[in-house]
């Protein structure tokens, strides 16, 4: 990728993420990217709804986005950031390959709007490595340092 195509800044509504990520409903837990730079940095929006089937047991009367959830979102976005930075050509799967430095702050719940900031450590062949925070409000909620892995099926 040369310096100015990665100085380019994009984003994907959901019908450019379908095209970008094997994943589909109930599991695509990103709705839109408002920004991606190469694939260097993104942010990624997950608007929280109730009617998502995880509430219904976690927990009836207190629905609190499971954490593994907010974690699987920011690497959905991570694997669309790297398969727009390839030229969109999506491959046969994006695999979830580590989590490291994970932490939960605080609970999120419906209404609230999650963002993913994810930020680049490194990349090899087909796996990168971003350190993300999720955040609702300008909060930080969780965060991790998460891996994925772009493969064929």
């Amino acid at each position: 990728m040369t310096t100015e195509q990665s100085a380019e800044l994009g984003t994907a509504d959901i019908e450019r993420i379908l095209k970008l990520l094997p994943h589909r409903y109930p599991f695509l837990l990103v709705d839109r990217i408002i920004e991606m730079k190469g694939d260097e940095s993104c942010i990624g929006i997950k608007c929280v709804t109730y009617n998502e089937p995880q509430f219904t047991g976690h927990f009836p009367g207190h629905p609190i986005m499971p954490g593994v959830l907010i974690i699987e979102g920011m690497t959905q976005t991570a694997g669309a950031l790297c398969v727009s930075a390839l030229g969109g050509n999506r491959p046969g799967i994006v695999y979830f390959v580590s989590i490291d430095n994970c932490k939960f702050r605080k609970p999120v719940v419906p209404g609230d709007r999650l963002e993913y900031h994810l930020k680049k450590i490194r990349s090899r062949r087909n796996i990168w490595w971003f350190h993300g925070e999720a955040k609702v409000d300008g909060v930080v909620v969780a965060e991790a340092d998460v891996g994925a892995m772009l493969a064929e099926m």
